[in-house]
């Protein structure tokens, strides 16, 4: 990676919503005390505009009940199309909020709860961030070749990204 470029406040939000418009599924990690860790696949209802993250889940799954014991979170989130990562650590909530039920449901979910948005499994997870981080390329797939190919040639690599730290 190149340069260094630490976000904070509204351009870390900016940029936590950049990311996951490409890559709304992420590998969610519970149980971060314990081994083997917990992980499982997630899918991303949005990042608001506080930068918090948002998922649906069954009230009895084991991901809510791991939860309820400790609320620590790892989100880690993958587009290899554009080269962009991102790992999140924060705290989840899960609550039963109808309101933001409705504010997030849309006709996908309904695989995962057949009652639709008044099934009594339906809960909402909140993660607040505490600390992400990200990794970014600045140019498409053929220059980050090329750039490789001439590093590679030059004996040292060429600057073709960007990572940092987001504080919220």
């Amino acid at each position: 990676m190149g340069a260094t470029q630490n976000l904070i406040d509204t351009a870390g939000i900016q940029k936590l919503q950049t990311l996951i418009k490409s890559a709304t599924i992420c590998l969610m990690t519970t149980s971060l005390q314990k081994r083997p860790l917990s992980t499982r696949p997630m899918s991303t209802l949005r990042v608001d505009d506080e930068g918090n993250f948002w998922f649906f889940s069954q009230k009895t799954s084991e991901k809510n009940s791991e939860l309820r014991e400790n609320p620590d979170i790892q989100l880690f989130y993958t587009n290899t199309a554009n080269s962009e990562y991102l790992t999140v650590y924060g705290q989840a909530t899960i609550s039963h909020n109808q309101a933001k039920i409705e504010e997030l449901w849309s006709p996908l979910a309904k695989a995962w709860f057949s009652e639709g948005k008044e099934d009594p499994e339906l809960t909402v997870l909140k993660v607040t961030p505490l600390e992400a981080y990200y990794w970014d390329t600045k140019h498409n797939k053929m220059v980050q070749l090329v750039k490789i190919l001439a590093g590679s040639i030059i004996g040292r690599p060429l600057d073709d990204g960007v990572e940092g730290r987001i504080t919220l």
